[in-house]
Protein backbone atom coordinates (compact mmCIF):
# COMPACT_ATOMS: atom_id res chain seq x y z
CA UNK A 1 0.00 0.00 0.00
CA UNK A 2 1.04 3.31 -0.38
CA UNK A 3 2.24 6.07 2.02
CA UNK A 4 -0.98 8.25 2.59
CA UNK A 5 -1.48 11.19 4.42
CA UNK A 6 -3.55 11.13 7.48
CA UNK A 7 -6.80 12.94 7.46
CA UNK A 8 -7.29 15.93 9.53
CA UNK A 9 -9.93 16.08 12.27
CA UNK A 10 -11.16 19.13 14.74
CA UNK A 11 -9.60 18.98 18.19
CA UNK A 12 -10.45 20.67 20.93
CA UNK A 13 -9.10 23.70 22.58
CA UNK A 14 -6.51 21.89 23.88
CA UNK A 15 -5.67 20.29 21.51
CA UNK A 16 -6.62 16.54 22.21
CA UNK A 17 -8.46 14.97 19.92
CA UNK A 18 -12.29 14.41 20.52
CA UNK A 19 -12.59 10.85 20.39
CA UNK A 20 -10.45 9.50 23.11
CA UNK A 21 -12.12 6.31 23.22
CA UNK A 22 -15.46 5.49 21.29
CA UNK A 23 -17.52 2.23 20.90
CA UNK A 24 -20.47 2.12 18.77
CA UNK A 25 -22.15 -1.51 17.90
CA UNK A 26 -25.50 -1.97 16.20
CA UNK A 27 -27.25 -5.17 14.17
CA UNK A 28 -28.99 -4.80 10.86
CA UNK A 29 -31.05 -6.38 8.63
CA UNK A 30 -29.24 -8.31 6.14
CA UNK A 31 -30.99 -6.40 3.62
CA UNK A 32 -30.48 -3.09 1.51
CA UNK A 33 -32.17 -1.46 3.68
CA UNK A 34 -29.99 -2.62 6.51
CA UNK A 35 -27.30 -1.65 4.92
CA UNK A 36 -28.57 2.15 4.14
CA UNK A 37 -29.23 2.52 7.49
CA UNK A 38 -25.85 1.23 8.69
CA UNK A 39 -24.13 4.13 6.72
CA UNK A 40 -26.95 6.63 7.86
CA UNK A 41 -26.18 5.79 11.87
CA UNK A 42 -22.74 5.42 11.59
CA UNK A 43 -22.47 9.12 10.03
CA UNK A 44 -24.16 10.40 13.00
CA UNK A 45 -21.80 8.94 15.34
CA UNK A 46 -19.28 9.70 13.18
CA UNK A 47 -20.22 13.73 13.77
CA UNK A 48 -21.28 13.01 17.94
CA UNK A 49 -17.94 12.18 17.78
CA UNK A 50 -16.39 15.63 16.45
CA UNK A 51 -15.88 14.08 12.65
CA UNK A 52 -17.48 16.24 10.80
CA UNK A 53 -20.14 15.76 7.98
CA UNK A 54 -18.18 17.26 5.18
CA UNK A 55 -15.15 16.29 6.28
CA UNK A 56 -12.55 14.07 4.31
CA UNK A 57 -12.23 11.46 7.18
CA UNK A 58 -16.49 11.41 7.72
CA UNK A 59 -16.57 10.99 4.10
CA UNK A 60 -14.12 7.87 3.85
CA UNK A 61 -15.33 6.24 6.68
CA UNK A 62 -19.06 6.48 5.53
CA UNK A 63 -17.81 4.99 2.59
CA UNK A 64 -16.14 2.45 4.19
CA UNK A 65 -19.32 1.20 6.44
CA UNK A 66 -21.39 1.34 2.90
CA UNK A 67 -18.93 -0.57 1.28
CA UNK A 68 -18.70 -3.65 4.00
CA UNK A 69 -22.57 -3.00 4.69
CA UNK A 70 -23.48 -3.58 0.96
CA UNK A 71 -20.35 -7.09 1.07
CA UNK A 72 -22.29 -8.29 4.27
CA UNK A 73 -25.95 -8.13 2.52
CA UNK A 74 -24.44 -9.25 -1.03
CA UNK A 75 -22.55 -12.03 -0.08
CA UNK A 76 -22.61 -12.58 3.84
CA UNK A 77 -26.16 -13.14 4.39
CA UNK A 78 -28.09 -15.89 5.99
CA UNK A 79 -32.04 -15.63 5.75
CA UNK A 80 -32.96 -14.67 9.17
CA UNK A 81 -29.65 -12.83 10.28
CA UNK A 82 -28.60 -9.82 10.77
CA UNK A 83 -24.81 -8.13 10.40
CA UNK A 84 -23.35 -6.02 12.85
CA UNK A 85 -21.69 -3.03 12.63
CA UNK A 86 -19.09 -2.24 15.33
CA UNK A 87 -17.31 1.43 15.10
CA UNK A 88 -14.30 2.77 17.39
CA UNK A 89 -12.01 5.41 18.01
CA UNK A 90 -9.42 5.43 20.25
CA UNK A 91 -6.72 8.26 19.81
CA UNK A 92 -6.13 8.90 16.03
CA UNK A 93 -7.67 5.66 14.56
CA UNK A 94 -10.79 5.02 13.68
CA UNK A 95 -12.23 1.44 12.79
CA UNK A 96 -14.99 -0.15 11.27
CA UNK A 97 -15.95 -3.88 11.63
CA UNK A 98 -18.75 -5.51 9.45
CA UNK A 99 -19.45 -8.86 11.21
CA UNK A 100 -21.94 -11.47 8.98
CA UNK A 101 -23.27 -15.40 9.28
CA UNK A 102 -21.29 -16.67 6.06
CA UNK A 103 -17.74 -17.54 7.41
CA UNK A 104 -17.37 -19.80 3.68
CA UNK A 105 -17.50 -16.66 1.65
CA UNK A 106 -14.00 -15.44 1.99
CA UNK A 107 -13.46 -11.58 1.18
CA UNK A 108 -10.69 -10.97 -1.34
CA UNK A 109 -9.33 -8.50 -3.91
CA UNK A 110 -10.28 -8.80 -7.17
CA UNK A 111 -9.81 -6.85 -10.30
CA UNK A 112 -12.85 -5.29 -11.33
CA UNK A 113 -14.40 -6.00 -14.79
CA UNK A 114 -16.15 -4.58 -17.36
CA UNK A 115 -19.61 -5.99 -16.65
CA UNK A 116 -22.05 -4.49 -13.91
CA UNK A 117 -21.23 -7.19 -11.23
CA UNK A 118 -19.33 -4.61 -9.10
CA UNK A 119 -16.04 -5.82 -7.81
CA UNK A 120 -15.20 -2.80 -6.84
CA UNK A 121 -16.09 -2.34 -3.10
CA UNK A 122 -12.94 -3.85 -1.32
CA UNK A 123 -10.55 -2.12 -3.60
CA UNK A 124 -11.95 1.37 -2.02
CA UNK A 125 -11.32 -0.05 1.49
CA UNK A 126 -7.72 -1.13 0.70
CA UNK A 127 -7.07 1.95 -1.22
CA UNK A 128 -8.81 4.41 1.15
CA UNK A 129 -7.93 2.58 4.26
CA UNK A 130 -4.45 2.52 6.04
CA UNK A 131 -4.89 -1.47 6.78
CA UNK A 132 -8.09 -3.29 6.54
CA UNK A 133 -8.30 -7.41 7.13
CA UNK A 134 -11.10 -10.40 8.12
CA UNK A 135 -10.89 -12.93 10.57
CA UNK A 136 -13.77 -16.16 11.49
CA UNK A 137 -15.94 -15.29 13.86
CA UNK A 138 -14.88 -17.11 17.41
CA UNK A 139 -18.59 -17.41 18.63
CA UNK A 140 -20.40 -18.73 16.04
CA UNK A 141 -20.57 -18.94 12.38
CA UNK A 142 -19.47 -16.07 9.89
CA UNK A 143 -16.51 -13.81 10.04
CA UNK A 144 -15.62 -10.05 10.55
CA UNK A 145 -14.11 -7.67 7.73
CA UNK A 146 -12.26 -4.60 9.46
CA UNK A 147 -10.63 -1.71 8.42
CA UNK A 148 -8.34 0.97 10.30
CA UNK A 149 -8.51 4.68 9.02
CA UNK A 150 -5.49 6.68 11.21
CA UNK A 151 -6.32 10.51 10.83
CA UNK A 152 -4.33 12.86 11.70
CA UNK A 153 -4.39 15.78 14.04
CA UNK A 154 -4.17 19.31 13.33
Amino acid sequence: MTSKQPLPVRLTRTGQPLFPWHHFTMRFSSTPRGARLARRLAGERLEAWGISYGTDAHDVLTLIVAELSANAVRHGRVPGRDFRLRLSAEGAALRVEVTDSRGESVPALAEPSNDLDGRRGLLLVAALTDRWGWYPCIDGPGKTVWAVLDVGLS
